[in-house]
């Protein structure tokens, strides 16, 4: 087994929760796992970045290379697009379909969509509006790694115990939150 993912998105939208989630999975399944974040200016909505490698044998390193990434999981559709010379051609990119415009020249929804539309393996979810009518507005992110399960290959239930792990200390209101947002997120990907 070997995923590699990137995750991207926007500073303050959930993207290191979403690698830690899937950290947590992937070493209680005694996988061998490699991180490498790249944190833009988040508190000013800047760009946010991780490399996740995940893998059943030894990883030499922490980046992916170009044309390598399994997985794209972005958190803002604009991003997604700025991380495909890393996707390889049978890659999948899951993204929330609701941009997060934080520049004057945010490019038009119209081209963002159309070159989405070109990739052949791409799931694309209002995971802002799921969340609210979900009653889990603090989720969105989780409800992204719900839409991404299958195609980063980890079991359901193996994320579901790493949600509980990692969002413990915060109170079973968090956990069962969150839980609720994976599931959101599983339905979304049929």
């Amino acid at each position: 087994m070997k995923t590699d993912i990137i995750l991207c998105g926007v500073g303050g939208q959930g993207i290191l929760s979403i690698a830690t989630i899937i950290g947590e999975a992937a070493m209680n399944e005694n996988l061998y796992i490699k991180q490498a974040e790249v944190h833009g200016m988040s508190q000013r909505g800047g760009d946010v970045q991780s490399n996740l490698r995940i893998s059943s044998t030894p990883i030499a390193s922490d980046l992916i290379p170009r044309g390598a990434a399994d997985v794209i999981i972005s958190m803002e559709p604009m991003e997604a697009l700025r991380y495909l010379p890393w996707l390889s051609k049978d890659g999948w990119i899951i993204t929330s379909a609701t941009p997060f415009v934080n520049i004057p020249n945010y490019p038009d929804m119209d081209v963002i969509n159309a070159d989405l539309d070109r990739m052949p393996n791409v799931i694309r979810i209002d995971i802002e509006r799921m969340a609210k009518e979900g009653g889990v507005p603090r989720s969105a992110n989780v409800i992204l790694l719900g839409a991404a399960q299958k195609a980063i290959g980890i079991e359901y239930e193996k994320l579901e115990d790493a949600i509980r792990r990692v969002f413990t200390r915060k109170g079973d209101a968090v956990v069962e939150a969150n839980i609720k947002a994976l599931s959101l997120g599983k339905e979304a990907q049929r």
